[in-house]
């Protein structure tokens, strides 16, 4: 198991924090309008939240249905071994899987990935009872996006 250091921030940071995740290209000159503080500080903070890997990396957040991904599925897999890390950086997957979770249960894993239709959801899964560490998978659709959001959410 990897080591998790926890990083603690004040409230300074989290007003970054949520101004850059409503717009990762707010400029720092309108976050030290906005928060009264330098330039120069908003530069250090964000570098040290980067350095600390608070922020893992600036994104964009893509409406997959405006590319015609209108399905999204739930995938329990069934892992000889348990051993989920070969499903990392498999190539074949990048396109349609959007993350893979190490789990507890019934499943050793849990994939959220999104398909154009069910013919290429059953290409994708024919492709994964390929691959000689999965024993089995179990596939949910999903009816309806209630909420779906890997920003900052507001804990403290």
């Amino acid at each position: 198991m990897k080591n998790k250091e926890t990083v603690t921030i004040d409230d300074v940071d989290k007003e970054i924090l949520r101004i850059i995740n409503q717009d990762a290209r707010t400029p720092y000159r309108q976050i030290s309008r906005d928060l009264d503080i330098s330039v120069g500080t908003v530069h250090n903070r964000i570098d040290k939240l980067v350095k600390t890997g608070v922020i893992k990396k600036f994104t964009t957040i893509i409406d997959h249905s405006k590319l015609g991904y209108n399905l999204t599925v739930i995938i329990g897999l069934r892992v000889k071994g348990g051993r989920t890390e070969i499903l990392e950086n498999k190539v074949e997957y990048s396109e349609n899987v959007i993350g893979i979770y190490d789990i507890t249960g019934k499943y050793d894993a849990t994939m959220i990935a999104k398909f154009r239709d069910t013919d290429e959801l059953n290409q994708f899964i024919k492709m994964l009872l390929k691959e000689p560490t999965i024993e089995r998978t179990y596939t949910q659709t999903v009816l309806k996006i209630t909420k779906e959001d890997t920003g900052f959410f507001d804990i403290f």
